[in-house]
């Protein structure tokens, strides 16, 4: 016997077949083993009732006159009200089953007559607690759904209301550069690494604030021919005092153009850059190299931090995607992903060239 909780309804079970005497022996069967059987002895009366009423579960006879149950299968499965409704088919030991048939057209399962009563329980029990998870797994998905779409919402919000004050701040400190001392260095570097860090958070604000535009298709890309060897140069100058106590290399043997926005490039590189200075030791070398490839233009990132391990390559440039290392978290959350987005709204490609203990090298391509 099932175990209905009292607080959940008895599964209904929805028993199709054009013989009296079988779908009288189904039925009694079904009562007895506490579910809540409901008979239609025809396609065309099964069809009507599962939409009227749906049923957790159908038994369906395979071989009935005007509609067969292969008929009656396929246009259940065909309607959104009603596929997700198991079905499992009927078959007599001596009449021919197109298993195959069966399975395309939606049936889960097959019970054969003359029937047993512990096979139907348990092939009926077991179907119902598939779809019972398939429904907690689809109300917890949609609920994570939910829950991303508000917390996308509300970093949206925040990130829109810091550009005011980040702006404020910055307009303080190119006010305040003049006013210094000449010999004043001390306090000349402290501003320009203040400088540096509000560059940085405004990027990251941009950022987040454009990953949804790019999600949706609405990011406005503005394509000229440039020179990419020239944009990097552009990215490393907003990383001048960070880079300082490390080797900052750019490798570009010659002009690389192509056509693409600019900004929207500047900043993928320099995403890229502040993560390779970030993981990469003190005195350590970050190197930038900018190629020609056939018809693609290539910037490649490499550092020599602590490197990622190799299943972890995709993970990295997912949606809040960070991977642990040894010592601190891999990507920002939303910077690589930024990337990954930028570079495919330009019809290029990103990767991760990496090994544990080796460093890492990121690289896009643009055509």
């Amino acid at each position: 016997m099932p175990n209905h909780s009292s607080s959940l309804p008895v599964p209904t079970i929805l028993v199709v077949d054009d013989t009296p005497a079988n779908l009288k022996l189904l039925v009694a069967m079904l009562k007895e083993r506490g579910y809540k059987p409901r008979p239609a002895v025809s396609g065309a009366l099964a069809l009507a009732a599962a939409l009227q009423s749906p049923p957790d579960l159908i038994l369906l006879d395979i071989h009935m006159p005007e509609m067969d149950g292969y008929e009656v299968c396929r246009r259940i499965k065909a309607d959104s009200r009603l596929q997700e409704i198991p079905i499992l088919f009927i078959s007599a030991l001596n009449e021919t089953m197109d298993k195959v048939k069966a399975f395309s057209v939606g049936g889960l399962d097959y019970i054969t007559k003359p029937f047993q009563s512990d096979e139907i329980e348990a092939r009926i029990r077991t179907h119902l607690e598939l779809r019972s998870r398939s429904r907690q797994l689809k109300e917890r998905y949609e609920h994570l759904q939910r829950l991303e779409a508000l917390r996308d919402n509300l970093t949206q919000m925040i990130v829109h209301d810091i550009r005011s004050p980040l702006f404020v701040v910055k307009s303080a400190l190119a006010l305040l550069k003049p006013c210094l001392p000449a010999k004043d260095h001390e306090s000349a570097d402290i501003m320009r690494a203040a400088d540096e860090s509000l560059s940085i958070l405004s990027e990251m604000t941009s950022s987040l604030l454009d990953i949804g535009r790019l999600e949706a298709g609405q990011m406005p890309i503005q394509k000229t021919r440039q020179n990419l060897a020239e944009t990097a140069r552009k990215a490393c100058d907003m990383f001048a005092y960070s880079a300082a106590e490390k080797h900052l290399l750019l490798v570009a043997p010659e002009p690389v153009t192509a056509t693409y926005d600019e900004d929207l490039v500047r900043r993928v590189i320099g995403n890229l850059l502040g993560n390779a200075l970030k993981f990469s030791a003190k005195k350590g070398q970050v190197k930038i190299t900018v190629t020609r490839e056939g018809n693609l233009a290539r910037a490649a990132i490499t550092d020599c931090g602590p490197g990622i391990a190799p299943q972890f390559h995709e993970k990295i440039f997912e949606k809040y995607g960070q991977v642990e290392g040894e010592q601190k978290k891999y990507g920002v959350g939303l910077g690589l992903n930024f990337c990954k987005l930028a570079v495919a709204a330009h019809g290029g490609r990103i990767g991760l060239e990496s090994a544990v203990g080796q460093g890492s090298t990121f690289w896009f391509t643009l055509p």
